[in-house]
């Protein structure tokens, strides 16, 4: 299992065992990479690890060889000050303690850009027998379920653009009637079984957004929400690919947005 390290801080013997961070990202039931999954439990699955309520760090790298590594650790709060530092664009040494780490996988779930100086170009490490195979990003190439939560992480990170296209005079379907989408009507009759019925963790995940409001991420099988407790939502289908369908407020969506928020996980 390679260990953490800084690479201008080992020798060359040293290095070949070592992890040179390269990033990381949380995954607990309220923050985990969405390409990978509708949900915490499957996400976790994905990676083989069990679905603890109260998460994981995972810290991608390579070792000494070059090889991709990716190190669960159950030290969450360190993961999360580094992503933080990183945000602000301060350095930040992160190494695990051995004793949190819970697994070391061979590849990276996510696509990087980037690699380690210094050492030789990223690959998945020689297969051990009898170990799983080296983890691969999900194909994001055509549209599908990843592509899908990408397009859904991006309406998230981008609300104000995506509203502004959006005229309330031209959301159509938060009234009832026949002219609503049927994939919408879908989506909409899912989301309020969550609320009788809750689902897996981080199907509904709550975070921050201006004023009192809160941006909800909703996900089921073939689609994804996105929607402001004070405002519209949008929802993506798998069966409609690149489609972004507006659902305006209407008599019904303030009050399964606030239901939704109310079940939903929130960032500690």
């Amino acid at each position: 299992m390679p260990a953490t390290g800084s690479a201008d801080e080992q020798s060359d013997d040293q290095a070949a065992d070592q992890l040179f961070v390269l990033t990381a990202v949380l995954l607990t039931p309220a923050q985990f990479p969405s390409v990978l999954g509708d949900d915490y439990p499957e996400v976790c699955a994905r990676l083989g690890l069990e679905p603890y309520a109260e998460g994981y760090g995972l810290v991608l790298g390579q070792d000494g060889t070059g090889a991709r590594w990716t190190v669960a650790t159950e030290d969450v709060s360190l993961v999360a000050c580094a992503i933080a530092a990183w945000d602000c664009g301060m350095e930040y040494d992160l190494s695990p303690d051995g004793e949190s780490i819970v697994a070391a996988l061979p590849g990276w779930p996510l696509a990087l850009a980037v690699s380690a100086p210094g050492v030789p170009r990223p690959h998945d490490p020689e297969p051990l027998e009898g170990g799983r195979a080296p983890l691969s990003p999900p194909d994001a190439s055509g549209w599908g379920p990843a592509q899908r939560r990408l397009g859904a992480d991006e309406i998230a990170l981008q609300w104000a653009s995506w509203r502004a296209q959006v005229e309330d005079g031209e959301v159509t379907f938060g009234e009832p009637g026949e002219e609503r989408h049927r994939g919408v009507r879908r989506v909409l009759a899912e989301a309020r079984g969550y609320v009788a019925d809750p689902p897996p963790p981080g199907r509904v995940r709550s975070s921050f957004a201006a004023g009192e409001a809160r941006t909800l991420r909703v996900d089921g099988p073939g689609w994804s929400m996105v929607a402001r407790t004070d405002d519209i939502a949008f929802v993506l289908l798998d069966e409609e690919p690149g489609q972004v369908h507006p659902v305006g407020r209407g008599p019904e969506l303030p009050g399964l947005l606030a239901s939704l928020d109310e079940l939903a996980a929130r960032p500690v």
